[in-house]
This record gives C-alpha cells, structure tokens and sequence, in this order.
C-alpha cells in the first residue's frame, strides 16, 4: 500500500503533463499487449499449418498440400493457394515466384501494422517529459519573482522536484516502449523470414512438377 501511495504522490507532484505522459502510456501498454497476441497466435498457427503441409511438398502429394492450405486462414496457407493458383495460369518458375512475392506483401501489412508506434510513443513520452519540465521550470523561476527572500529557496526546491518528476516519468515510459518495440520488431522479422522461406519452398516444390492439375 505504501508503494501505491508513493506512486500517486509522485504522479501527483509532476505537474499537468504527467496525465498526457500516462495516456501516451496506455497507448503503448495496448498497442504492445496486442502486438504480442497477435504475433504469439500468427506463428503458432503458421508452425502448425507447415508441419503438416512440409512432409507433403516434399513427396509430392501437392494436391493434399493444397486441401489443407485451402481451408487454413493463415499467412502461410495464402501464400501456399497463391502459388498454387499461378501454377495453374503458369507453372513457370519466374510466374510463380512473382505470384508467391505478391502473396507475400499482401500478409505483410498484418504482420507489420501498429509496431512502429511504440518508437513513436517512446518519442512522444520523452518529449513530452522534457517540455513539461521546461514549463514547470519556467513557473518555478517566474514564481520567485514575487516571493519573500525567505521562502525563495523552499519554492525553488519545490518547483524543481515538480519539473523533474515530469523528465523522470516521460523515461519511465519512454525506454521499456523502445525496448519492446525492438523486441517485437526482431520477431516481426523472424516470422517474415519464415514467410520467405515458405515461399522459396512452395515454388521449388510446385515449378519441380511438369505441371499442377488443372
């Protein structure tokens, strides 16, 4: 209880820019939270769908490969009916790699969306800290102007530790924000690069037939 008690005086001592510093928090605490079930959900329904559709590529059986992909919602299972739908029109390598990469950036946003935000609310908390600093030192200067000698220093004090809470709070949200977003950033890679390979594979795997039936 104590804990939460100093929390409050702390926040409560920052001046009128902690609650736009909070609210920049509670975006980055959702955008993060939703990043990671989402990408969580997306590599485990991807691992799950090509454990299955990789034994059948490799020995051929492209009709089974293309049954499962086709009742599969995945990143994976897009790109999988993708190639196989150029296969049909072209069965050529270059057709199909073409098809597959414009398969590719059609998932990608998904993959991708609302990440970069967390380097832009890290920013904005960080900026945010800093101008509420510089007003609150403003205020604590202007207020010694029409101050008794006596109490010039106690209000100085006062007016420092208040633009300083600001500043600290502002980092508080600003560096776990950029850490989670690199973080998320290197999975986001990580999954990309699996896409990739999939695709690699689906068009050796369906260029090495004579032709797809029709």
């Amino acid at each position: 209880m104590e804990f939460f008690n100093h929390v409050i005086r702390f926040f409560q001592g920052g001046g009128a820019f902690m609650y736009p510093i909070a609210l920049v928090l509670a975006m980055a605490v959702a955008v993060a939270v939703e990043r990671m079930i989402f990408l969580r959900k997306t590599e485990s329904e991807n691992r799950s769908l090509w454990a299955r559709v990789a034994p059948l590529l490799k020995s051929g059986d492209l009709a089974q490969a293309e049954a499962l992909a086709a009742g599969s919602d995945t990143a994976i299972g897009k790109l999988i009916q993708t190639g196989f739908a150029q296969a049909r029109i072209d069965n050529r390598r270059s057709e199909v790699e073409i098809a597959t990469e414009e398969g590719l950036m059609e998932v990608l946003p998904a993959i991708e969306r609302r990440t970069h935000y967390l380097a832009t609310f890290s920013n904005m908390s960080t900026l945010l800290g800093l101008l509420g600093t510089v007003l609150g030192l403003i205020g604590a200067f202007a207020a010694l102007g029409n101050a008794d000698p006596a109490e010039k220093a106690d209000l100085l004090s006062a007016g420092i530790s208040e633009a300083m809470n600001c500043t600290a709070f502002g980092l508080m949200v600003a560096i776990p924000s950029l850490l989670i977003h690199a973080w998320l950033q290197s999975r986001t890679t990580e999954l990309v690069d699996t896409l990739e390979s999939v695709c690699s594979r689906l068009v050796s795997a369906v260029c090495n037939r004579k032709h797809v039936a029709r």
